[in-house]
């Protein structure tokens, strides 16, 4: 970690502390926002920002600080570093649980650090996704919960875990998930996941070259028929998946639908940056 942002000052991650009352810590209360650089900028902030309001919201968190001053904050943090970034804004539970109010002591806090983005073969050879019968507790909310990505993880560096309670495919541990079936685009609906920054902008493109898009969960039973799998997120961008469990999607390699629409998503990524 290069820098951290923590009660209202800018310090090195060592200095960075938090008290063991909060929470965050005693009960895992607390969400958060990654964000990405891209050419030196933020990409989407005001959208993660938007995001993190209305996980507060659902999470009657009572943020101490508005939009327009925590935008400040997050590039007055990517003036002082170099290189591309990784951003994590946090808000905690804080120390004051109100049975009327919520929580309304909550911590702001952010962490900077170098931004990673998956290794190159990932991209040319896709990954692996493997399906639990399972599903985030809250999927309208980012929290720092991620439990069940750890527990039900498939143990391997190469996959991530795809809930599909029921059969139904709605996303990823981390990730928004699309399938590529019948000529057709196809991704859950919001009233079923979180509502992801990328996963909106591919929904975007996709329905401006004229692609046939539904906003419906996937189906396991529909992977034998699908030619295209891919993941988003604000760092991974699109990321092909070419395995679900057993099944091999298309062909086993990265398809042209992926390709064309991480291209495009290159393209207009200049739109995006803040």
């Amino acid at each position: 970690m290069k820098l951290c942002y923590v009660n209202g000052k800018f310090v090195p991650p060592e200095e960075a502390l938090l008290p063991i009352s909060d929470l965050v810590i005693q009960r895992g209360i607390g969400i958060f926002e990654t964000i990405s650089t891209y050419q030196r900028k933020s990409v989407m902030l005001t959208a993660h920002l938007e995001r993190l309001l209305i996980g507060a919201k659902n999470s009657y968190i009572h943020p101490p600080l508005g939009i327009g001053e925590m935008r400040d904050i997050i590039r007055e943090g990517i003036e002082q570093l170099d290189g591309e970034l990784i951003i994590k804004v946090y808000l905690s539970g804080g120390d004051v649980f109100d049975r009327v109010n919520g929580f309304t002591q909550p911590r702001f806090f952010v962490t900077y650090d170098a931004l990673e983005l998956p290794p190159v073969e990932f991209y040319e050879n896709g990954i692996r996704l493997e399906p639990v019968d399972d599903c985030r507790d809250d999927p309208a909310t980012k929290t720092v919960d991620y439990r069940k990505a750890f527990t039900l993880s498939p143990h391997d560096e190469h996959a991530e875990i795809l809930y599909s309670p029921g059969g139904e495919i709605t996303e990823s541990a981390q990730s928004s998930f699309f399938l590529y079936v019948n000529n057709t685009l196809v991704t859950a609906p919001l009233s079923r996941v979180l509502k992801g920054t990328t996963r909106q902008a591919i929904l975007d493109v996709a329905r401006g070259i004229g692609m046939n898009v539904e906003e419906r969960c996937p189906l396991l039973a529909e992977l034998p028929q699908a030619s295209e799998a891919f993941i988003t997120g604000s760092v991974k961008k699109i990321l092909p998946v070419v395995r679900i469990g057993t099944q091999i999607i298309g062909d086993g390699r990265p398809g042209p639908v992926t390709k064309r629409l991480s291209a495009l998503y290159l393209e207009h990524i200049m739109e995006w940056l803040e």
